[in-house]
């Protein structure tokens, strides 16, 4: 059921305590006040471990501009449905679009996203802003993400995944942060005595973008690919690969050896309930379920969860993928909600506006905040490492039908951790599956030799 959440000004990050609100509102006096009267606006965004950092923020902003903001709250598959629905309409019914890795490059592709300089020429680019592989970019001629396209979005959340691992546990056992795929698995086994125990729980379950954006970091960690070079066009599928082979054989024998014996059917919910009761010796999932760790209301192991960049294969670097969300503006609402929604995005993406988001426990987009001292603080322990991986986070998807191609991942990847197929016949039929797509959609596309 779609959730309408109406944000009305109201003291500022309610219920941080007065400590908290003084040290919030020290660097908003410093900052210029932002158009005080525009349009009220709209934001469609989805539920998640980070929504509340968002909501939050948004708060911020109207306490300090008097600016009106709706939210307009729904599940992960209700809120691309929304969108697609609403930028299709003679006029929209929503401003911003807060829009996923999996589908941003439709909203640009489609035309259904102004780009924010076309709206406001003058509008500056904050200089430690991540712009997270350029993905913030769109250059319609070429039909690229690269930095010579028009700026069409901002970042809201810059997800990757993470390897989280109980530090107790490792001090007890003597056992040393893995960088590697054979260090992950040997202290995964280590820690492995269920059922109280899991050496590490995974995700496998089908879903919008669930097993296949949590397989991703192993994919790309031992030197694989889906396809070939999407930053130069050649779509021809590479999941196939040995690579591919090597990864997808590692990522099930985690989940038989040394993993969840119902590894098929976790979602996220599993996985982080299997962490935050003390049931998982490690888990590889994005960092904005990081707050909930140390959520004495929700968790067993306060102060027990230390993070790290992914493992990856022996001379190869780190390589989370990224599942970011992006906020653009749609291109079929009225001119005074543009400029509106500029002013907000303006505001969002300063450091002091990110430092209210990491303080209210979301994961922030400058990179200025990471140098700050709170980086220092216990509580924000997993900035450093956050730091250290996101240089190397990769884009999954460039082109506008990747919905498609991750739908074909997602069933492959399940019956394989299911064990209803194997990996060389999984790889196999999803490459072939994925060459169809691209040359329905005119790419220059083809296939490896199989497995």
């Amino acid at each position: 059921m779609t959730t309408n959440i109406r944000i009305p000004r109201r003291t500022l990050l309610k219920g941080i305590g007065a400590a908290g609100l003084g040290s919030v509102l020290a660097p908003l006096s410093s900052r210029p006040l932002y158009a005080a009267s525009v349009a009220p606006i709209t934001i469609v965004i989805n539920q998640s471990p980070w929504f509340d950092s968002f909501r939050r923020t948004v708060e911020a902003y109207e306490a300090e501009t008097g600016n009106k903001v709706e939210l307009d709250v729904n599940p992960f598959a209700g809120s691309l449905e929304k969108q697609r629905n609403s930028v299709r309409a003679s006029q929209g019914q929503y401003d911003i679009l807060i829009m996923n890795s999996g589908w941003f490059t439709e909203m640009y592709g489609g035309g259904f996203v102004d780009s924010i300089t076309d709206i406001d020429p003058g509008f500056q680019l904050d200089p430690d802003l991540y712009t997270l592989n350029d993905t913030i970019y769109y250059n319609a001629e070429k039909k690229s993400l690269t930095s010579d396209g028009k700026l069409m979005s901002i970042p809201v959340s810059p997800l990757i995944p993470m390897l989280y691992y109980r530090g107790d546990l490792y001090k007890e056992a003597g056992l040393e942060v893995p960088k590697t795929f054979d260090a992950l698995e040997a202290n995964a086994k280590k820690l492995h005595n269920p059922p109280s125990m899991y050496g590490i729980v995974q995700r496998g379950a089908r879903g919008p973008a669930t097993v296949s954006y949590d397989f991703y970091p192993y994919l790309y960690g031992f030197g694989g690919n889906i396809f070939r070079n999407q930053s130069e066009g050649d779509f021809t599928v590479t999941l196939n690969s040995e690579e591919g082979r090597t990864a997808l054989d590692y990522y099930i024998r985690l989940a038989k050896e040394a993993g969840h014996p119902k590894t098929a059917a976790n979602d996220q919910a599993n996985v982080i309930q299997a962490m935050v009761t003390g049931t998982a010796g490690h888990v590889m999932m994005v960092i904005s379920a990081a707050s909930q760790m140390d959520d004495p209301d929700k968790s067993a192991v306060v102060d027990k969860v230390e993070y790290a960049v992914p493992p990856s294969a022996p001379g190869l670097p780190t390589a989370p993928a990224l599942g970011h969300w992006l906020a653009g503006i749609s291109r079929n609402v009225p001119d005074d909600r543009k400029r509106a929604a500029v002013e907000f995005l303006r505001w969002f993406q300063t450091k002091a506006a990110q430092l209210e988001t990491a303080k209210a426990g979301g994961i922030p987009v400058n990179a200025a905040v990471y140098k700050e001292p709170i980086a220092e603080e216990r509580q924000y322990r997993w900035m450093k490492p956050l730091a250290e991986a996101l240089p190397h986070a990769v884009n999954s998807y460039q082109f506008p039908q990747a919905s498609e191609v991750i739908a074909v991942l997602e069933l492959g990847l399940n019956r394989a951790v299911a064990g209803e197929i194997g990996s060389v016949e999984a790889l196999n039929g999803m490459a072939g599956e994925i060459e169809k797509i691209m040359a329905g959609y005119n790419y220059r596309t083809g296939q490896i030799s199989p497995l």
